[in-house]
């Protein structure tokens, strides 16, 4: 193989490798639930020998207890005039896995310290910076 043909097959890997990448991004994974099941059916399709094993909720595993299934529909803030301004359905890293439902209106300052950012970002450098709510106690 010359080394013309290594780097092709080299540079078909990578982009075969970002396309999984770009494919399972916007794909919102836990340990349980509806992300997991289609992450994993996506990887059996590259990986066609591939076993899954399946572990019920409530399972007990060494000093751990295997949870139930966390599934989000939607997770959004509005501000005043109903615009979503932080947005799960756009960014799936908005959200804190297992956060609990919220639906209640708050001033900013009530709001503020469930809120979760990178301190180096700033509202004027990055307006799509992650947010979210804690996740349940």
């Amino acid at each position: 193989m010359t080394a013309s043909e290594v780097d092709a097959e080299a540079l078909e890997r990578g982009r075969r490798m970002y396309r999984w990448a770009t494919d399972l991004f916007p794909v919102c994974r836990s340990i349980t639930g509806d992300g997991v099941q289609q992450t994993l059916a996506y990887l059996k399709e590259i990986v066609p020998a591939m076993v899954v094993h399946e572990v019920p909720s409530g399972t007990e595993a060494f000093d751990w207890t295997v949870p139930d299934e966390w599934n989000i529909r939607a997770a959004y803030i509005e501000d005043e005039s109903g615009r979503k301004v932080v947005n799960f359905k756009t960014n799936n890293l908005h959200l804190v896995g297992y956060s609990v439902p919220v639906d209640q209106w708050m001033t900013l300052a009530e709001l503020q310290p469930h809120l979760h950012r990178r301190p180096q970002v700033t509202e004027n450098s990055a307006p799509d910076a992650p947010a979210s709510s804690h996740p349940a106690p």
